[in-house]
Parts: C-alpha cells; structure tokens; sequence
C-alpha cells in the first residue's frame, strides 16, 4: 500500500473509557490499523473516566503526559481510539504541536487507499467528505510534519479548500452518482433475481476472500490484513446441482464511523438483501466472541439482523483445539480443511 521507502510515522495511541474499564490491550486493534497507514506505535496512554472533558476529550494532566511521551517517544502524531470533534482535535494540537488523529480518520485514510472500483471510490469520497464538513478548520501546518500523510489521501481532503456550501453541493452530487451507480447494479443484477443470493459476512481479516476464492476460483484480492477487500465481487456458484449467487462483502470492524454505513448503502444492499448469510469468525482471534457481536450489531444497523445465518469458524490451524459450538462449522481456508462439510452446509440451507 505505501512505498517501503517511507519511513514509518511514529504514533502514542490513546484510549479513553468512559464509564467503562479500558486496557491497554483494548488499543492492539488501533495500533494494527495504524501499522496499516505505515504508523508505528511508540507509546501508549490508557485513561478510565466518569465523562469525557469539554475541551480535550482527556483531562489536563493526562495531556501533559502525552505532551511529555511525545518529547521521550519523539512521536509525530497522537492517536485517538475514539472519533473525537474539530474542536476538540484543535485544541488538542496547540497543546501537543502534532498532529492528532482520531480512528474514524485512519479507517477512512485505508479505505481510500484500498478502494479500487468507481462505485468504492466515489463512497470513499462521500464518507471523507461528510466526515471532513464539521471539522474544515483542520490541522494546518501541522499535517507535514507526518510523513505518510494519513488523513491527506484521496480526493475528500482536497475538499478542505472549499465552502461548506460548496461541499454540500459536492455532497448532493455524490449521493445522486450514487444512487445511480445502485440502478446500475440492480439493471446488473436482474439476471441473478431467480437465484438464492448469499452473502460472506465477518469482521475483518477473519478470511471471508480467501475463502470466497476458495468457493467460486474468483481470484479476489486476499491478505492477512485489515480491508483487504473494499469492493464487493459477486459470483455465480453451483453445488451438487444447485446454482446460487455468492457475494464478497467488506468487513465489518468495532466502531465503524457512522459516515461509512451511510456512504456504503449501494454495496450493503447486497447483504440486506441475501437470503442466507455465511458469517465468517476468525477463531484463532482471542476477541472472537466480541467481534461476533460487532458484526451482528453492524447486521442489525442496516437492517440484516433478522436473515438466516450459516456461522463458520475459520483459521482452526491457528487454534487446532478450538471447540465450535452445535450447528457452527469449522475450517481453514487456507489449508481447505473442512470445505466439504462446509458445501454439504451451505447445500442444505439453500
């Protein structure tokens, strides 16, 4: 994704739980999506408080102690587990003279990096554009002292230097090529009405495109990294005579800006409207069991909560004495252990 050349910019992670224990292995999702922008992590900064403070999210002292690790870390950027307001990123950056990153703004630097499609670019644009509205007055001169430019890729950013009138009319049009780019893909999808439609559903890295190459020889892009797959690939599948329509979907992850699900309507309306979904679990992940509940929150939020589920336990060769539970399937996608079971499965609920 980045030139190897680039050397790493160097992050002090920040979590902040409010009215609720936060650890500081709570912060090890944060730190690998980082590590996807090119972003090491050099320090860390847990804080549990009873509300969060007007003015820097954290208390006074603790923005001290960043402002301290900072100077011992020589870190160049601070980022938030949490999406934190304009105001609240401004006033954090004339205390600590860096830039300050929340995690809605580092997901959105990775969609942008990875969409491929027309259809995932122009959403990666309506996601940057209606996260950027509220907070135009940005960063200034302090974005270039990081040397990736995460939260400076793809077009949204440039927006910046527009009105906000200007974005909104920006905005307006977006929606409209999009919605146009939905008729597209319904006009496209006509041939497929008849079919049962399925759809792989996960958090991500659990190895929903691994396995869909595995089911269909699709070739889709696929790696051990988070968002991997952005754009969905549909294919058509027959098993033991049965022919149904199999959908790749972009995972799911815990504290998924608002602005993706509104910008990603087009593409989650091939979950919505699946007959059956084959929910994906990396088990070899030791927070499995919380991000089953992600996904099914995120299923819920757009209206998927109620459609059959097939529950698939992938990565047992990273976890050989993982015990599913009745009725859940288990396998490898990568060592094709289980694929049997797992077609007599999905052949059966079809």
């Amino acid at each position: 994704m980045h030139n190897n050349l680039v050397l790493p910019d160097q992050a002090i992670l920040v979590g902040v739980g409010v009215n609720q224990i936060f650890s500081v292995e709570d912060l090890d999702e944060l730190a690998l999506l980082c590590q996807t922008c090119n972003i090491e992590t050099v320090g860390r900064v847990i804080q549990n408080r009873k509300d969060i403070d007007v003015t820097y999210y954290i208390g006074k002292g603790k923005v001290e102690e960043i402002k301290t690790l900072i100077e011992e870390t020589k870190a160049n950027v601070v980022v938030f587990d949490v999406e934190l307001s304009g105001s609240k990123v401004r006033n954090l950056e004339r205390e600590l003279n860096v830039p300050v990153l929340d995690r809605s703004k580092v997901i959105l630097d990775i969609f942008a990096a990875r969409a491929q499609s027309a259809a995932g670019k122009l959403q990666v644009e309506l996601a940057q554009l209606r996260y950027n509205l509220p907070r135009l007055i940005g960063s200034g001169g302090l974005m270039s002292k990081m040397r990736n430019g995460v939260g400076m890729r793809g077009p949204g950013e440039k927006k910046l230097e527009l009105d906000k009138r200007l974005i909104h009319d920006e905005i307006t049009a977006l929606e409209r090529k999009l919605a146009d780019v939905k008729k597209a893909r319904n006009v496209a999808g006509q041939g497929r009405r008849d079919k049962c439609r399925v759809c792989l559903v996960g958090y991500t890295n659990s190895g929903k495109s691994t396995l869909f190459n595995l089911l269909t020889k699709a070739g889709v892009y696929a790696k051990d990294e988070l968002f991997a797959t952005l754009d969905t690939t549909t294919r058509s599948v027959y098993l033991n005579g049965k022919n149904f329509v199999l959908t790749d979907t972009v995972g799911f992850i815990n504290h998924l800006p608002h602005e993706f699900i509104r910008a990603f309507e087009a593409t989650l309306d091939e979950t919505r409207e699946a007959s059956l979904l084959i929910h994906v679990i990396d088990c070899s992940n030791p927070a499995h069991e919380e991000q089953i509940a992600v996904v099914n929150q995120v299923l819920q939020n757009i209206g998927a909560g109620k459609i059959p589920q097939l529950i698939v336990y992938n990565k047992i060769d990273k976890n050989p004495g993982f015990v599913a539970p009745d009725g859940a399937v288990v396998i490898s996608a990568v060592k094709k252990t289980g694929i049997e079971e797992l077609k007599n499965a999905i052949y059966q609920l079809i």
